[in-house]
């Protein structure tokens, strides 16, 4: 998923972009309001309210104006007047320096949830998914899923293919300050592997985590 990131300051930049990276997100570094404007095919922006160019409110109002792109503002700026304003405009979120890439990557995930469409069920093949329900049927009759089965199964058929490593996973499924072991993913695995059967393939990448391959 691609991330636009309108931000002056370096330091934190490149502490953004690469926490980023590591929860599988595509960060496009800006400076500038400008540059920001100017930028296109992102799914999330984070934007500072302190840029070289314009005010980064200016630049909430301009994205906003033009579309529903998510928006979440990382700021310095933590009076409430500021908050108010930037929500009023246009953002969804609002985040106060200083904060932790955990904090923000918890952030975004809300905000992409709110703002992701009520789909319609998706066909893989054998596989049904009702995201809406929370129903999964299975060459037409229903696969009794569990809370955090069909949570597991829904977040690996969101880019099937993709390898997901085991942190992201339990932060995404489970919860992101999850610090435990990991073995009650291998457990859920195991189960859908079973429920499933040979009309979705959940394969283990040793080392790094699983991915779901689907007809």
């Amino acid at each position: 998923m691609r991330v636009l990131l309108v931000e002056d300051d370096e330091p934190i930049a490149e502490s953004l972009t690469r926490g980023l990276s590591r929860y599988g997100f595509e960060v496009r570094w800006v400076r500038t309001g400008a540059e920001a404007l100017a930028a296109e095919d992102f799914a999330i922006v984070l934007v500072d309210l302190g840029l070289p160019d314009v005010d980064g409110l200016d630049v909430c109002r301009e994205l906003r104006a033009r579309g529903d792109v998510p928006i979440i503002v990382i700021s310095a700026r933590s009076d409430e007047v500021d908050r108010v304003v930037g929500l009023e405009i246009g953002a969804d979120d609002y985040v106060t320096k200083p904060f932790g890439v955990r904090e923000v990557v918890a952030r975004m995930r809300a905000v992409l949830r709110r703002a992701r469409p009520a789909r319609e069920p998706e066909n893989h093949g054998r596989v049904r998914i009702d995201r809406r329900g929370r129903r999964v049927h299975l060459d037409g009759g229903e696969v009794e899923l569990t809370p955090k089965e069909f949570d597991l199964l829904a977040f690996l058929a969101e880019d099937p293919g993709t390898v997901f490593t085991r942190e992201q996973i339990m932060e995404a499924v489970w919860d992101e300050n999850w610090f435990g072991p990991t073995k009650t993913l291998d457990v859920h695995v195991g189960v859908l592997r079973r429920k499933l059967g040979d009309a979705a393939s959940l394969e283990t990448v040793r080392g790094v985590g699983f991915r779901l391959v689907l007809p």
